[in-house]
């Protein structure tokens, strides 16, 4: 009995040693865990500016890919109800309010994020107050001359287009007041740091409405088709631009005391100017492909090449949060003379724009063709050219949002000059190229141009301001 007893003893307490072997590993796990959270909110709350800077260019980007996604879906969307002929109709007449709209404002927009952290930083609240309010009715002023100016040259040159892009064409015009006030209503929202406000409406929201008030049409039996998407597409952008204003209106009444407002018109121009030139080329280098194409190819192959570019554009969206949303922390360390933050700052930016790009890149390429199948038939015929536009858009994203460092830095002319070469590239290679390359043609200038843009920018900021902005090295 007592030797019974002594093997069962062994055995009662095998799995005592186990259980308490499995406690101490799970405790170990839990403080390791509890650790890397403590590790991970340093990082994102450690009350720095690199990682306020983090949390806005994270949150920007989770915009993105959320527009990025929306986007996605709208367009496939778009693409089975209307057909591949009326969505490369509605695509070229929406590819003209994205070009001219991206200009109405001349800059304005952009310019917040010089003109109010300065302001600010020599507490010149009158100036500020005025330009928060003044700027708006700019940008919308000018937006509707451009609009009125854009219909009179529609009326003057319909017998030498597409008779069925006209009506889209007019719709677009009158996006783009719209466009102009929303360019500066995002821009002084990112410049107090307010990316939900400053990106969702124009990124999430807008895209949301549109593709309910299609797919609604789309369900009682309603003709969707170029006229009635670019339609709605404005009833979209009309509605929550003007959500947007009256949000911003509460946030600033809180944010800024009332009192007098001090008008520089002059002043602000003088600086929105210079920005709207590079702005002016870069959205001509964004947009070019897709208008020269629309001269050459029939609209479903420029269908096909719109949704390989689309399906990347979870790339671009990236390296647009990152510049979006803190570029205005450049120029505040250029006026506080601070160099060596605005040094580690630049590094955090590139790297926060850089390997996000590349693992998007590598993900969205190994799934390109059911991406593109989901368009429709023939689409993934297009797959070839994400490849192309790939390589463009790594050279892009390895230099960082060094485009927005330069203007925020006083070198707007240099940074100018680039983006007018780099436009000129597209350009002249669109038009060597796409007659007898087709959509293929489109995608290698485009690629080419960047290249040569991002290796533009680097030199510059290299060599005007001793600054280094290249992924490798910095």
């Amino acid at each position: 009995m007592a030797s019974i007893g002594s093997e069962q003893a062994p055995r009662g307490r095998r799995p005592l040693l186990r259980a308490s072997g499995d406690a101490s590993l799970f405790a170990s796990s839990r403080v390791d865990l509890a650790a890397a959270i403590a590790r991970l909110r340093a990082l994102y709350d450690d009350g720095s500016d690199n990682s306020l800077a983090r949390r806005l260019a994270g949150a920007a980007l989770l915009i993105r890919v959320v527009s990025a996604l929306i986007a996605f879906v709208s367009q496939v969307l778009l693409a089975r109800w209307m057909g591949r002929f009326e969505f490369g109709i509605y695509i070229y007449a929406w590819t003209w309010v994205l070009l001219v709209g991206g200009m109405v404002d001349l800059g304005l927009g952009t310019a917040s994020q010089r003109v109010i952290p300065e302001y600010t930083e020599h507490k010149q609240f009158a100036l500020l107050r005025g330009y928060l309010r003044g700027s708006r009715w700019l940008a919308t002023a000018i937006a509707t001359i451009i609009a009125i100016v854009g219909a009179g040259a529609l009326k003057l040159l319909a017998r030498s287009l597409d008779p069925g892009t006209i009506v889209p064409l007019y719709l677009s015009c009158a996006a783009l007041p719209a466009f102009g006030l929303g360019q500066v209503l995002s821009g002084v929202a990112r410049s107090y740091d307010w990316v939900n406000l400053g990106l969702a409406p124009t990124y999430v929201l807008r895209q949301l409405l549109l593709l309910a008030l299609v797919g609604f049409a789309y369900a009682l039996g309603l003709p969707t088709d170029a006229v009635i998407a670019t339609f709605l597409g404005v009833v979209a952008l009309w509605s929550v631009t003007l959500g947007q204003s009256m949000v911003l209106d509460r946030r600033l009444a809180g944010a800024l005391a009332g009192g007098p407002k001090t008008y520089a018109v002059p002043a602000w121009l003088s600086i929105s100017a210079p920005i709207f030139v590079v702005e002016a080329f870069y959205l001509l280098l964004s947009y070019s492909d897709v208008i020269i194409l629309k001269q050459y190819r029939p609209p479903d192959e420029v269908a096909v090449y719109y949704a390989a570019v689309k399906t990347l554009s979870l790339v671009a969206f990236i390296y647009f949060s990152v510049a979006q949303t803190i570029a205005h922390k450049f120029a505040e360390y250029y006026v506080a003379g601070d160099r060596e933050r605005l040094v580690d700052f630049l590094r955090l930016s590139i790297r926060l724009t850089f390997w996000p790009s590349l693992a998007a890149l590598l993900v969205l390429l190994a799934l390109g063709q059911p991406l593109l199948r989901l368009f429709g038939n023939g689409f993934a015929s297009g797959y070839y050219l994400m490849f192309i536009i790939a390589i463009g858009l790594l050279a892009r994203a390895s230099v960082g949002p060094v485009e927005r460092l330069l203007n925020m830095l006083g070198e707007r002319h240099s940074c100018a000059l680039v983006y007018a070469g780099a436009f000129a590239i597209d350009l002249i290679l669109c038009v060597l190229l796409i007659p007898f390359q087709g959509i293929a043609g489109a995608a290698i200038a485009s690629t080419v141009a960047l290249v040569c843009e991002s290796a533009s920018l680097f030199l510059v900021a290299k060599y005007r301001l001793g600054l280094h902005c290249f992924i490798f090295g910095c």
